[in-house]
């Protein structure tokens, strides 16, 4: 008899996608630091605009936001490449080919944002 997965697997796909840890466990706590940078800025952005700050300032730190934001995801998405796709790949077969089409839509959905 297996064991069940972590409750929170389900939530992040893991189970789904037969993996134990995901590929960032090791960066877990650096882009967690970076996601509370990240939600600190957006809080500050939201107090601009109550008190009615210049436009110009607004959109300044919104695009400090955003370049955080991009930065937790290229370095998840430099670990699911070298971590998730590595292994499938090294596995081939269908399960190789789902994850790089998986990739590319990521890689695809950064793009367009």
């Amino acid at each position: 008899m297996s064991a069940a997965p972590p409750a929170d697997a389900e939530k992040t796909g893991h189970a789904a996608h037969g993996h134990g840890s995901p590929g960032y466990v090791d960066d877990k706590d650096a882009l967690l630091k970076r996601l509370r940078r990240a939600e600190g800025q957006v809080r500050g952005i939201a107090r601009m605009v109550e008190d009615d700050v210049y436009c110009i300032d607004i959109l300044t730190q919104v695009s400090a936001a955003t370049k955080a934001l991009e930065t937790v995801a290229l370095a998840l998405l430099d670990d699911h490449l070298s971590h998730c796709v590595a292994e499938a790949t090294a596995e081939g077969g269908p399960v190789a080919e789902e994850k790089i089409r998986e990739a590319s839509a990521a890689i695809a959905r950064l793009v367009r944002s």
